[in-house]
């Protein structure tokens, strides 16, 4: 998307979203045309003309001041994350256009950050990067993912799904392997059982779209993730609608809940932590509240990844989705009966 047209859509879905009570205008039962704000109202409250803020709606960003973008901010009512994006949009604005998104190196995790992951026991780790891929995990991370590491959608054909031969002991790619990253928006809007194995799948799309959509922000120029967000809204009517809805996130710590099809059902609050020798590195962790359900889950699955290679089925994804005494889930990528799918 054109970077004006970026700054054009962002303004105005803003706008529409800050109606004149909330914004303390009286309306004096007017009839509206437009939902939300008037552009002349924002105007007012930010303490520009109208023409000027007519300008920066219509991408007209170049050379505006922070104390000017910080008005409008304060207009509009934005978030942290939604103010954080307005900024990253105007220093893309600003900044020399390229001739082409270049593709970024590729991003690889110090042998420090995996002993640090590796040293955590008791609880899932991963380090995932803006575009939403897993760069590396413990074995329990490998363990709670397995349906992410394992998807068929995470390839280009069906061809090249061989889940044995694309990762290394790190949960990364093997060279020369056709595989690629693990990635969890591909995941979620590609493979039919993403719905299974994320209970509250609808709002961890949302927010998956929305940290896509800040990190598109932060590095327009990121020839891999326009690649994905190209292919997801040509694949998928859910993300494109996400997608154009222009909502960012900041996503720090909270709940999320998982099907496990070894473990069940595990509630799991997460931190993130930035690593500042890393940048665009996070590492997420999980762990449940003691004494729940969820940490006995947690401890059974931990158990089952160490188990040795002959108690699991070898080929599948972190030694395989069976273990003694529990039966055996539907293949990752295959619809499960009576499904709905995502679109």
């Amino acid at each position: 998307m054109d970077r004006r047209d970026e700054i054009r859509e962002f303004l105005i879905s803003r706008r529409a979203k800050i109606s004149p009570e909330q914004a303390g205008i009286p309306t004096y039962r007017n009839l509206r045309r437009v939902p939300g704000l008037r552009r002349e109202e924002v105007a007012h409250l930010a303490g520009v003309s109208t023409d000027y803020y007519t300008r920066l709606e219509r991408g007209s960003i170049r050379g505006v001041s922070d104390t000017v973008l910080e008005a409008v901010s304060s207009a509009l009512q934005l978030d942290e994350a939604e103010r954080a994006h307005l900024m990253d949009l105007a220093r893309a604005a600003n900044a020399p256009s390229l001739r082409a998104p270049r593709r970024p190196p590729q991003q690889r995790v110090r042998p420090g950050v995996q002993r640090l992951l590796d040293g955590m026991t008791g609880a899932v780790g991963i380090v995932q990067n803006g575009r939403s891929e897993v760069l590396a995990a413990n074995l329990l991370g490998r363990a709670l993912y397995g349906p992410v590491y394992g998807s068929a959608a995470q390839f280009n054909s069906a061809a090249q799904f061989n889940p044995a031969a694309r990762l290394n002991p790190a949960g990364q790619s093997v060279p020369g392997t056709p595989g690629r990253l693990p990635n969890q928006a591909r995941y979620l809007f590609l493979d039919p059982g993403a719905g299974d194995f994320y209970s509250d799948w609808r709002a961890v799309a949302a927010t998956t779209v929305a940290m896509l959509r800040s990190e598109s922000g932060r590095n327009p120029d990121d020839r891999v993730l326009n690649e994905l967000v190209g292919e997801l809204t040509t694949r998928s009517a859910l993300f494109a609608a996400l997608w154009a809805g222009h909502d960012v996130r900041i996503h720090t710590a909270g709940t999320k809940r998982f099907h496990h099809p070894v473990a069940g059902d595990l509630s799991l609050q997460f931190e993130t932590l930035s690593l500042p020798g890393d940048e665009g590195q996070t590492l997420f962790t999980f762990t449940a509240e003691p004494g729940s359900p969820s940490e006995n889950a947690l401890a059974f699955l931990a158990s089952w990844a160490a188990s040795p290679p002959e108690t699991t089925t070898t080929g599948d994804p972190v030694g395989g989705f069976n273990a003694p005494g529990l039966p055996s889930p539907s293949r990752p990528g295959t619809p499960n009966a009576g499904k709905t799918p995502h679109d």
